[in-house]
């Protein structure tokens, strides 16, 4: 494996900025549902199967690119990847029609699949051993701040210029990502292939599987409202446009916010504690948005206190999949990333089921149901000997 002992300059911002781009791609559509809705003449909960079905394409494709593709030259692949999502979300403000828009989502996304699961490879190859782990972590940070940031400019965008506008935006920050990754990137990266047996040895460790399942629940339960969280604050509380901008903003930054905490204390808590911590602030979250729906300042503290969960917890997951494998942890890193958007393809699905049946309430529960077993799990999975030697 070609490595790099220095980092060119601006190189984890490029890729940084790329998981920007990729985590609004992914996650539009929940940001301005209603504008989509009346722009295509279809209902929010079609509108919604944007986000599940998506999410499917990005289950499967993510480590089917990323076993396909370890050979080729890390730079190009990810200008490649970036150069379809940025075509992709400038080509769907300009599609007439729901079908049009929904199959140019669907091949973008199984392009797209390929850029998060190999980023993180890709920052390993260009930092120093002593500066890694805190490279990579960096790299992850643009998903947090899609959701803290970008989201809300989505909507914001969206609800003032219309979804269209709001896709040439996503569309202008991915051509800028591009050029900075073309810029500062080196040529010449290339991965290890992950051999055949790898999928097989996953699948006999019994941690590996029980962290996985951890990850499909926390996702599914988090999507069920997430997916329709603007709607559903629209039609409980009579929030607006930029009241909803405003939660999902919240949201995101207290993503980002529980994320610095749980790197503060891993080391000294271990991440099987920090892990469970983070896991409990989430189900607390969903269960005060469930108890306090109706009113918008209760549900607004409910995504806070969510929001401290949701990103957190997904970095911890990572963090025990590596310690519970070592030797398999980037096939069970990729993994993860894959049973990840297979939660949000099950969360989004039921999400729109309730929905469409105006069972609003009812998206709450299934969420607390899904938060509780995977708490549940989690305490299944406490290590056996001392955290210090196995967290």
């Amino acid at each position: 494996m070609t490595s790099h002992q220095t980092s060119p300059r601006f190189a984890p911002t490029a890729l940084m900025l790329g998981n920007i781009v990729t985590g609004c791609s992914v996650l539009a559509p929940a940001g301005m549902l209603p504008e989509l809705a009346a722009g295509l003449g279809i209902g929010i909960h079609t509108a919604g199967l944007l986000i599940t079905f998506g999410a499917v394409v990005l289950c499967i494709c993510s480590p089917l690119t990323a076993w396909l593709t370890p050979r080729y030259d890390r730079r190009q692949l990810r200008a490649a990847t970036l150069l379809v999502l940025t075509l992709g979300n400038l080509g769907s403000a300009f599609v007439p029609d729901y079908a049009g828009l929904l199959a140019l989502r669907l091949l973008m996304l199984a392009v797209g699949a390929l850029y998060t699961p190999q980023a993180a490879g890709t920052a390993a190859l260009i930092s120093p051993v002593e500066t890694r782990g805190s490279t990579i972590a960096y790299v992850f940070l643009g998903w947090s701040l899609a959701a803290a940031v970008g989201l809300p400019l989505i909507t914001f965008i969206g609800s003032h210029s219309g979804w269209r506008a709001a896709y040439l935006a996503v569309g202008a920050a991915g051509a800028i990502s591009l050029l900075l990754l073309t810029w500062r990137l080196p040529s010449g990266l290339k991965g290890a292939p992950v051999a055949l047996k790898t999928w097989t040895e996953l699948a006999r460790n019994r941690m590996v599987v029980l962290l996985l399942l951890i990850t499909t629940l926390q996702m599914s339960g988090q999507f069920v409202i997430f997916t329709f969280m603007g709607p559903l604050l629209n039609r409980l509380t009579g929030a607006d446009a930029n009241q909803v901008g405003l939660v999902f903003a919240i949201y995101g930054a207290c993503g980002f916010l529980g994320v610095v905490i749980a790197t503060r204390i891993v080391d000294g808590w271990g991440a099987y504690r920090t892990s469970l911590l983070f896991s409990c602030l989430l189900f607390a979250g969903i269960a005060v948005w469930t108890l306090g729906a109706g009113s918008y300042s209760l549900m607004a503290v409910a995504v806070a206190i969510w929001g401290l969960g949701f990103a957190s917890t997904n970095s911890m997951q990572q963090v025990r999949l590596v310690a519970a494998a070592p030797p398999l942890a980037s096939a069970s890193v990729s993994l993860n990333t894959s049973v990840l958007y297979i939660g949000q393809a099950i969360g989004s699905a039921l999400g729109g089921s309730l929905f469409g049946r105006g069972w609003l309430d009812a998206t709450g529960y299934a969420a607390m149901g899904f938060a509780m077993l995977a708490l549940l799990a989690i305490l299944a999975s406490r290590p056996r000997l001392p955290v210090a030697v196995l967290a």
